[in-house]
């Protein structure tokens, strides 16, 4: 059993796992999964505000631990490597080039990260930080086999040099990104990152977009069109008034707002640019 680390007890409590440590067996990753992604919610408050997203590990605890705030995908997954490796896994971080709501033909850098998880032998993946279609659990890395998840089915489709991961909808199977089994290193992620928080034309620099996954639903919003999606079906609903939108990122995702002093002005810019 790995020793105990206040950085892993921890993230634990802020997840909210209940009982004794846990070790690393597919119970264990199914169960971190699930709370992760109902816990600590996708948000992309900071580089709205023009705040640097720091991606090592002192810095990723502070703000999705201590402060009770979210993030994008790299402060998802760096984090839950770290706990995934305190708790024995091996892990090791993927690469992928998004295609969700992506023209035919358009190829995008790798600028989605996700984790490779070895566990007895058997080769999964585990993904809490892709949005409104974030991953509630662990897939096996089977090409073909259609996977039942606590907010869908997924599968993986072969690539010559890889995988796509698709999800099932209502409309049929949609690619989410493409990924290849080569490890990437920190700086590869870092570089991504900052990319995403600079790059004019990045969607992250311009529209708000949150996401939460909690048992028998999804949260989602992107600058105030707020989506609740349940097995009966979807409902949308427009945030007509920034304290309104504010109180909606407290209540419904968990995010601990940051104290800024642009925070107030950039819900507003939000709610009368969707007028």
């Amino acid at each position: 059993m790995p020793h105990a680390s206040p950085g892993l007890d921890a993230y634990l409590r802020r997840i909210g796992y209940r009982g004794p440590r846990p070790g690393p067996d597919l119970p264990t990753l199914r169960a971190i999964h699930a709370l992760h992604v109902d816990a600590i919610p996708f948000e992309n408050l900071a580089p709205l505000l023009g705040m640097e997203v720091a991606l090592d590990l002192p810095a990723l605890r502070q703000k999705l631990l201590a402060e009770g705030r979210g993030g994008w995908c790299f402060e998802h997954n760096t984090l839950l490597q770290h706990a995934l490796s305190g708790l024995g896994f091996t892990v090791r971080p993927l690469a992928a080039r998004v295609a969700w709501n992506v023209p035919p033909g358009v190829v995008n850098p790798r600028t989605h990260m996700l984790l490779h998880v070895e566990l007895d032998g058997e080769p999964w993946i585990a993904d809490a930080g892709f949005g409104g279609m974030t991953l509630s659990a662990p897939l096996q890395l089977a090409p073909h086999l259609p996977q039942h998840t606590p907010h869908g089915r997924f599968r993986l489709a072969p690539l010559d040099d890889g995988y796509q991961l698709e999800a099932e909808l209502p409309e049929g199977w949609r690619a989410l990104y493409a990924f290849d089994l080569r490890a990437q290193l920190p700086p590869d992620f870092a570089m991504a990152s900052w990319y995403l928080a600079h790059y004019p034309q990045s969607p992250f620099v311009s529209r708000l977009m949150a996401a939460r996954a909690e048992p028998g639903r999804r949260h989602s919003l992107l600058d105030n069109r707020y989506t609740v999606h349940e097995a009966g079906g979807s409902t949308v609903s427009m945030i007509e008034q920034p304290e309104a939108l504010r109180r909606l990122l407290t209540d419904a995702f968990g995010i601990r707002l940051p104290r800024h002093p642009a925070l107030d002005a950039l819900l507003a810019r939000l709610v009368a640019a969707a007028s």
